[in-house]
């Protein structure tokens, strides 16, 4: 009876637990190692319907637009806005310490995600110095206000750390102040 149960287990397992509809899930799960080494090797066709985890792209902070009394601008899906500040003529951030308090970096764990009107093209990333990556926008890094609520735009045209902090057009410049 114990042998005819693991045959049972076996079958299932096997056969996909007896549904011929794909899993959804199943392209989430690595490939299975309970194949024979001398086993076909998967083709090309077959990996590209099951990629590993690994080999997808993570994805990113998304960046979208929604309009203010500046014009469209950008901002994050949560609605919060989104600065550039204008001390900063290359993609290299300068906004650290105190700065970065009250400035936090618009930060992504993978390709940041263009929505809205926002241009995929004008994204891109930066490293900051602690190794964290840094989204940036027709070359300028992205920054929120610590201070503001999402949908707010408290701090269009202020004058702090040595430079001016402005909100960005879809365009990848500075609103007009």
């Amino acid at each position: 009876m114990r042998a005819f149960a693991w045959l049972v287990v076996v079958v299932l397992v096997v056969s996909g637990c007896g549904s011929d509809e794909p899993d959804d899930d199943a392209t989430d799960s690595a490939p299975s190692s309970s194949s024979a080494p001398d086993g076909p090797a998967p083709s090309e066709e077959t990996s590209a319907m099951h990629p590993k985890p690994s080999d997808r792209p993570a994805t990113g902070t998304v960046i979208t637009t929604e309009d203010s009394d500046y014009g469209e601008m950008l901002f994050d899906r949560s609605g919060q806005a989104i600065y550039l500040f204008d001390k900063e003529t290359s993609a290299e951030p300068a906004c650290y310490d105190e700065c970065e308090e009250a400035w936090p970096p618009v930060l992504t764990k993978g390709g940041p995600q263009a929505q809205g009107a926002v241009a995929a093209g004008l994204l891109g990333t930066t490293e900051r110095a602690d190794g964290s990556v840094q989204v940036t926008y027709g070359g300028h890094p992205l920054y929120f206000y610590a201070h503001e609520g999402k949908h707010e735009v408290l701090c269009h045209n202020i004058e702090e750390y040595g430079g001016v902090w402005l909100v960005v057009t879809p365009a990848g410049e500075a609103a007009p102040a």
